[in-house]
């Protein structure tokens, strides 16, 4: 029994939005080329956290909130692409992760709901709620796996017993991902980690505002006010001067424009990051001066 479709007017406006036909019947063709488009059109964001805007996991709250122009993270954005697959006739399971970053630990947390499809025969791993993900699914089985750039790992996770582990590129900023081997029940296995992750002062969403995005030759990322672009020539990293060159990146870079938030908030917003972005180059160049520091500065 599918966790959620969407009504035929919605379906045929997400395709739209995705740039692929509607009426397509489910192949692993069709699979690749909405995969590729999703990642590449919708970007993950957690602006909604950040100016306190709430929100679901509500599949299809989601998929609408896609179409208003917006984007989301892994709840979102993989309920809402779950959604439009099983509208379409895919078999798709909903999988419990977790991100392993350099400053948590390995396993399927909860914080991260990834999905398998079914699909030809084979199992793929899909997932458009990455941020700096892969562009296609990628088979669910052991081995490693190069698309543009960057190379991605598939083998048994060493934490969540029989669950997988996909290891990222160093390239990409995070480590990787664990999921459990049972298919979640739905979104409401999703409702409390969301909570935390929208609200809680120790929620990674909470000190700064991200957006990611993969492009057809590398990825782009923002990450406070400081752009990064990795494509073949390398790592590009630019830190924004203000509030309008912030919010035309957001607009320019990643096609969010949030006619919500006026000219007010939006200097408030600003004044707020930036200060938080000084203070944290601040604090990191203290102990690098220390340790240059003649031995008698440093013991005064």
């Amino acid at each position: 029994m599918p966790i959620a479709t969407l009504p035929a007017p919605l379906t045929d406006r997400y395709l739209h939005r995705l740039g692929v036909p509607s009426g397509a019947a489910p192949s692993l063709t069709t699979l690749r080329a909405l995969h590729r488009a999703h990642v590449l059109r919708v970007p993950f964001e957690n602006l909604a956290v950040q100016f306190g805007r709430p929100t679901t996991v509500d599949p299809v709250e989601s998929a609408e909130r896609i179409l208003s122009g917006r984007g989301g993270y892994c709840f979102h954005l993989n309920g809402a692409f779950a959604a439009l697959l099983e509208t379409i006739g895919y078999q798709v399971e909903w999988r419990v992760g977790g991100i392993h970053r350099t400053d948590n630990q390995a396993g399927a947390s909860g914080d991260h709901l990834t999905l398998t499809v079914r699909c030809e025969g084979e199992t793929w791993l899909v997932d458009v709620g990455l941020g700096q993900g892969f562009l296609e699914p990628l088979p669910l089985r052991s081995g490693s796996y190069r698309q543009g750039l960057f190379e991605y790992r598939i083998g048994p996770s060493a934490v969540q017993p029989g669950g997988w582990r996909l290891d990222v590129d160093p390239q990409l900023g995070y480590l990787g991902m664990d999921f459990r081997r049972q298919p979640a029940s739905g979104p409401a296995d999703f409702a409390e980690r969301h909570e935390w992750l929208s609200t809680a002062p120790t929620s990674p969403f909470m000190p700064f505002p991200c957006a990611f995005q993969p492009v057809a030759d590398g990825q782009k990322a923002l990450r406070g006010i400081v752009l990064v672009r990795i494509d073949p020539e390398g790592r590009h990293v630019r830190e924004l001067a203000d509030s309008a060159e912030w919010f035309d990146v957001l607009e320019q870079d990643f096609g969010l424009t949030l006619p919500e938030v006026g000219p007010t908030e939006r200097q408030a917003y600003w004044d707020r990051i930036s200060a938080a972005h000084q203070a944290w180059k601040a604090a990191v160049a203290q102990p690098r001066a220390e340790s240059t520091a003649p031995a008698a500065a440093v013991s005064a």
